[in-house]
């Protein structure tokens, strides 16, 4: 599993324990930074056991923190600026298998305000917006395996991709099968909408690798993703 799934996992696990989880509501619900005195006499907890709950909390990606000095004096004697805690910006989501429906939804927005904009049908806006995401995970993947890459380190590095897309692959025979899909949801309510943006995603995916690494088909199936993906094999030299 990918290093982003294994953060992810520790951050919800994190509010598993019951002071931590009342310390990050506190927080929250605040609205605003909070000292580690004002949450622990909130609380009913010791400062050191606040103090420890609140940086597991920054450790684990769920708040932030920030310095101010809270009595307002400046300059000599004005003490220490005062640690304090406010909720992360980001977002924490877990679901298994994984889904990736953030990036349907960024897909299929951004194909449509082309639409709007240029007056194209979002059909061929939404093909094109997939492709070229394809191709940026693919330059990525093309960049990880390094200078000069050889064919077998291109699809290592393929798989490793696919892998954090949440499309959990499994190679067999020169073929990958990909046992999830990201998409699963959205594909039971519009299966060739959601079936053609995700060809057209990994098709950019494998394009951009190079002509002789991967292709990719359409081939629904009800247990796994709609696309298969075939790795190619090279001709042996003639003797």
């Amino acid at each position: 599993m990918s290093s982003d799934f294994d953060e992810r996992i520790d951050g919800i696990s994190s509010l598993a324990e019951p002071q931590r989880r009342a310390l990050y509501r506190f927080v929250v619900a605040h609205g605003g930074a909070v000292g580690k005195d004002e949450a622990a006499e909130a609380l009913g907890l010791a400062r050191s056991v606040a103090g420890f709950h609140l940086d597991r909390l920054v450790a684990d990606g769920l708040l932030t923190t920030e310095f101010r000095r809270l009595t307002g004096r400046q300059g000599p004697g004005a003490g220490r600026p005062a640690k304090l805690y406010r909720r992360a910006a980001g977002e924490l989501s877990l679901s298994l298998p994984p889904r990736h429906y953030d990036l349907a939804a960024e897909l299929l927005a951004t194909a449509v305000n082309r639409s709007i904009t240029a007056g194209t049908p979002v059909s061929d806006d939404l093909r094109r917006v997939a492709s070229e995401r394809g191709r940026e995970f693919g330059y990525q993947a093309r960049h990880a395996a390094g200078k000069q890459p050889s064919r077998r380190a291109l699809i290592k590095s393929a798989m490793t991709a696919l892998e954090e897309q949440g499309y959990e692959p499994r190679s067999s025979s020169g073929e990958v099968v990909l046992e999830n899909c990201p998409f699963h949801a959205l594909a039971d309510q519009q299966r060739d909408l959601v079936c053609g943006m995700n060809h057209d995603l990994l098709s950019g995916m494998a394009g951009a690798l190079g002509d002789d690494v991967l292709t990719v088909r359409l081939e629904p199936s009800d247990d796994h993703c709609c696309v298969r993906i075939d790795a190619h094999r090279r001709a042996p030299k003639e003797r």
